[in-house]
């Protein structure tokens, strides 16, 4: 899939966001191996801590209906400029795709892909026995 269909669900997505503390409003869309596409949102709460990002949200979906494997992720935010999934979603990512990478748009429509090994070059993984 190209980079600018998966930016066009994440923009969707973004509108979705529930973000009234920050007013950052954040959308993400996740392309599994098989070809599926998983939309999620900012959703945020009066306990911070409950808040969950796009990042995550899409995951959340896609693994809830049996996806595990993913290929890519965009990312963008009501900001303009290039929005790189927190430490904590760069970490939960890890998980489920090693080998995959993300995708940023700014405001002028430029799209930059990083692989995500490049943005938590040393994830943690628990030892195995």
């Amino acid at each position: 899939m190209e980079n600018e269909i998966l930016i066009t669900y994440a923009k969707k997505a973004m509108g979705n966001a529930y973000a009234p503390y920050s007013r950052f409003s954040v959308g993400a869309a996740l392309l599994t191996r098989e070809g599926e596409v998983f939309t999620g949102c900012n959703v945020e709460n009066a306990s911070f801590g409950a808040a969950i990002c796009a990042e995550r949200c899409a995951v959340l979906k896609a693994v809830s209906e049996g996806y595990t494997s993913f290929e890519k992720i965009a990312v963008v935010s009501d900001s303009g400029e290039y929005t790189f999934p927190c430490g904590i979603c760069r970490q939960f990512l890890s998980e489920f795709m090693k080998d995959g990478s993300v995708v940023l748009e700014d405001k002028d429509g430029g799209i930059r892909e990083y692989p995500l090994a490049e943005l938590l070059p040393h994830t943690f993984v628990l030892l195995k026995d």
